[in-house]
């Protein structure tokens, strides 16, 4: 057995001065530094918890990644692809709205400083601001979304035709990167032009007509006007005008001092009077009371009545002191074509309510025939706001006058010469007018142009049509119409006027007519609205001076 090697040993020596150096000096270590303290080792255990708490870590790690990337991959996909893609509308353009002649009434222009859609313009005239009306613009909200992404028509044409109108709008998308740069731009739907709109209007017409009724309505101080002027065969329009008015671009643009003072204005500038205007009608309804008249045989046409001045009715509660009702002045023997001519009071009362041994309609017949011709209804003007009006009968009057519900014979006069509770717009009047100038179609009337007619044939005697022609014609050239008489066309017409007011202070003056008197093609109805009693210079006047005007300027309507 060999004997085991020894180990050699090393001895290191250790100086005094190491010793010495860590026992002298062991009040000097900055402890915050760790000086002077030993190093000691970690524990297995700290290894173990610092090595489960980094698994679980990272466990969670790829859990969060597996559902990005794996359960909603997709759909976080697609919604970082959004947010890099951006849409934008597309605004379409709106139809342009044209009178018959092509004249742009309203259109629309692009600025500078409007890069998102068209601002819409309405044309510079007079007159046409009930016609035409206006659309709001799209708006947006302060965050810039657009809470209205389309023009809406508000009133007239814009209103009535805003399908036509309005368009399609289309959509852009844009696609940028993470800097905000635009990458692409494509258009996903195309915006679809809206479609035109032509008038049967004529905005040349309707100025002049706006205008001579203006200057009457100022010139004898009546309140405001209206005027229609209707083809007698289709039902077109030519004109139809209101006075005052709010210009139309200043409601469009909402013009606040236009808009205020529009409010503020005592005349109501905001309303259509001639389709939403009521007035009484005064004598005008007197072509129908004669048509039925003769129609049913309550006279022939060459019956005479005479006319003194008035006529008296007894008066059961005071037989001292007849009911009296006047003629605004003493006619003498007249016929009922001169009766139209020189709008007898005392002719139409007996016609209408009878007087001694002349038998009279009756409010029942009168209420038939003036619906009949339209009074008192709608008259299907497609797309526009109208008034009914009111015809008084013996219900209506029970119902409205509780306290004294008694149908009496003076309530028949009075409705019979378009007094008393009678109400009717100026569009009911020219469209009435239109049905005796063409021998009895009721007509539709429209705002369209080419328009397919549409009417009703009327249950009134053709002669009987033809006699009230004659005295409207014979009324222009020997009677109380003979403003309107001129040499370059035959006018056929029939004046009112109502008194209006609590003490019938004030007046409505009406007329109505057609012309060529020969072959009917035009009707018109023109009122001017509460002037000063006794006022000598009132619609006649007006459409006088308007057709004096339009012959000058436009000729066309009176070639044959």
């Amino acid at each position: 057995m060999l004997p085991l090697r020894r180990r050699k040993k090393v001895h290191t020596e250790i100086q005094p001065d190491e010793i010495l150096i860590d026992s002298s000096n062991s009040i000097d270590f900055d402890r915050d530094q760790f000086e002077g303290r030993m190093e000691r080792p970690f524990n297995r255990r700290s290894f173990l918890f610092s090595g489960a708490m980094l698994t679980i870590l990272c466990f969670l790690l790829l859990l969060r990644a597996g559902d990005l990337q794996i359960v909603h991959g997709a759909t976080y996909m697609k919604q970082a692809l959004q947010n890099q893609l951006s849409q934008k509308i597309v605004f379409a353009d709106r139809g342009v709205i044209t009178d018959r002649t092509g004249m742009p009434l309203a259109y629309n222009e692009r600025s500078s400083t409007n890069d998102d859609f068209a601002t819409r313009v309405y044309a510079d005239l007079r007159g046409l601001a009930h016609i035409v009306g206006y659309a709001k613009a799209p708006a947006k909200d302060t965050t810039g979304v657009y809470y209205r992404d389309a023009f809406v028509g508000v009133d007239g044409a814009e209103k009535a035709y805003d399908q036509t109108l309005a368009g399609t709008n289309g959509m852009q998308l844009t696609e940028t990167d993470a800097h905000g740069k635009v990458i692409s731009e494509s258009v996903t739907q195309a915006q679809q032009v809206g479609g035109q709109v032509t008038l049967s209007i004529d905005a040349k017409l309707t100025q002049g007509l706006y205008d001579a009724i203006a200057a009457r309505a100022d010139g004898s101080g009546f309140q405001g006007g209206a005027g229609v002027i209707i083809d007698v065969k289709t039902g077109e329009i030519l004109a139809l005008t209101s006075y005052p008015e709010v210009p139309l671009n200043a409601l469009e643009q909402g013009d606040s001092q236009a808009l205020q003072a529009g409010t503020m204005d005592k005349r109501q500038p905001f309303l259509d009077r001639a389709t939403s205007g009521l007035y009484a009608p005064g004598s005008i309804v007197k072509p129908i009371v004669a048509a039925a008249a003769l129609t049913e045989g309550v006279i022939s046409e060459n019956k005479q009545i005479l006319s003194t001045g008035s006529i008296s009715i007894p008066n059961p509660y005071d037989p001292k002191h007849p009911s009296v009702f006047k003629d605004w002045r003493a006619q003498g023997w007249v016929d009922v074509r001169h009766a139209i001519a020189v709008s007898s009071d005392v002719y139409f009362y007996e016609v209408g309510g009878g007087f001694e041994n002349q038998p009279g309609l009756g409010i029942d017949r009168l209420d038939k025939y003036f619906r009949m011709f339209g009074l008192g209804s709608d008259t299907g003007l497609a797309g526009y706001p109208e008034q009914t009006g009111n015809i008084p009968t013996a219900i209506w009057k029970a119902k409205n006058f509780p306290s004294d519900p008694t149908w009496r014979i003076g309530d028949t006069y009075h409705t019979a010469i378009g007094q008393y509770g009678m109400q009717v717009t100026p569009l009911q009047a020219a469209r009435y007018a239109a049905a005796i100038a063409n021998g009895g179609t009721l007509l539709t009337p429209t705002l369209l142009a080419s328009s397919t007619p549409k009417g009703t044939t009327l249950a009134v005697s053709a002669q009987a049509l033809q006699v009230v022609r004659e005295g409207m014609r014979l009324g222009v050239t020997e009677g109380i119409s003979g403003a309107v008489k001129f040499d370059f066309t035959h006018v056929a017409a029939k004046t009112g006027t109502a008194q209006v007011g609590q003490h019938n202070e004030y007046m409505n003056s009406w007329m109505i007519g057609f012309f060529p008197y020969e072959d009917p093609k035009y009707a018109y109805a023109v009122v001017l609205e509460r002037g000063p009693a006794g006022t000598t210079s009132g619609s006649p006047a007006a459409v006088g001076q308007f057709l004096e005007w339009a012959h000058q300027n436009t000729p066309q309507y009176f070639n044959n």
